[in-house]
């Protein structure tokens, strides 16, 4: 049995679309809580994290906005992850957007840097997320998380990350939209973009499993990062920032049945839902559907659904 801990992010500065403040609150009224308790696992819900004080921070790049609120929110939730990891704890951070793996990621870095074991990270996701505060030109932080991980520089504003991950570490599935920038940058360092053509040819499975095993060989604990715009936008609508050609219902779950499989998984994002533009919640009852199969819910338990 996994105590998994919830922590709600209720983040909406990372872009300017808003509505993913209120995804924690989505998730649980989609049930989350009881979808893990039905696999035979113990919830502990930590509540919504709140915006720490604020510091004075500046970036020579005009168009970053919401720059110290971002910082913030990086702090509060390295500690977070790290205390739920530290607990003995399977920490499920619920967002708010993709900012938020600033600091989820560097709690998870944290504390395998002080277990003397390796990060690996799952990143699924349409985008790459790969620009630094000195290279976007949205200013949308949400489009950084990435090259903080990876050690870009250009993150003075922020807390050193800790043990940066390398490139063969990281996993990137379903990508479909990258910048010319970005691409070059993530070329630089060889890391392993598994788009939606590699998956067209190759299927999930194989790339998939063949990272797991990296994983597995070397003893690590697995962050997995899963941003709604992985999903197909006609299965998911619940986005701001929707590219169409992503994966479909039974690839998602295959994916997520594939990470329960292998027992690696060590820490969970789920971010970027905007339930002001979902469609009678279909999107976050498909979120927690995918974080039962990543609990062990097998496809025959699934019942049928009234149409």
């Amino acid at each position: 049995m996994t105590r998994t801990i919830l922590i709600g992010a209720p983040i909406d500065t990372g872009q300017k679309r808003p509505g993913c403040l209120m995804g924690p609150a989505a998730y649980r009224v989609a049930g989350i809580a009881r979808e893990i308790g039905a696999e035979g696992h113990a919830v502990d819900d930590w509540g919504d994290l709140a915006l720490p004080d604020l510091h004075d921070v500046d970036c020579p790049n005009p168009a970053v906005h919401s720059l110290a609120e971002t910082v913030g929110w990086t702090e509060i939730l390295m500690d977070r992850v790290d205390d739920a990891l530290s607990q003995g704890g399977f920490p499920i951070v619920m967002g708010g957007d993709h900012s938020l793996a600033l600091g989820s990621a560097a709690g998870a870095a944290a504390f395998a840097e002080r277990q003397g074991r390796p990060l690996y990270l799952l990143w699924l996701d349409a985008h790459s997320d790969f620009h630094t505060p000195l290279t976007t030109t949205s200013g949308n932080l949400h489009g950084t998380p990435l090259a903080y991980i990876a050690g870009r520089e250009g993150f003075d504003a922020f807390p050193p990350f800790p043990a940066p991950v390398r490139a063969d570490r990281i996993c990137m599935f379903g990508i479909r939209s990258v910048d010319p920038a970005e691409q070059a940058a993530m070329q630089e360092r060889d890391i392993a973009i598994n788009d939606m053509r590699v998956i067209d040819e190759h299927g999930i499975v194989k790339p998939l499993r063949d990272f797991l095993n990296r994983c597995r060989r070397e003893g690590g604990m697995l962050h997995v990062s899963l941003d709604v715009d992985f999903l197909d936008p006609a299965i998911a609508p619940a986005v701001g920032t929707t590219v169409p050609g992503g994966t479909t219902f039974r690839e998602a779950h295959l994916v997520m049945e594939l990470l329960h499989e292998s027992g690696l998984v060590t820490s969970l994002d789920l971010v970027e839902l905007n339930p002001f533009l979902d469609d009678r919640g279909m999107t976050a009852r498909l979120m927690v559907d995918l974080v039962g199969s990543l609990m062990g819910k097998k496809v025959f338990d699934r019942p049928t659904r009234a149409k």
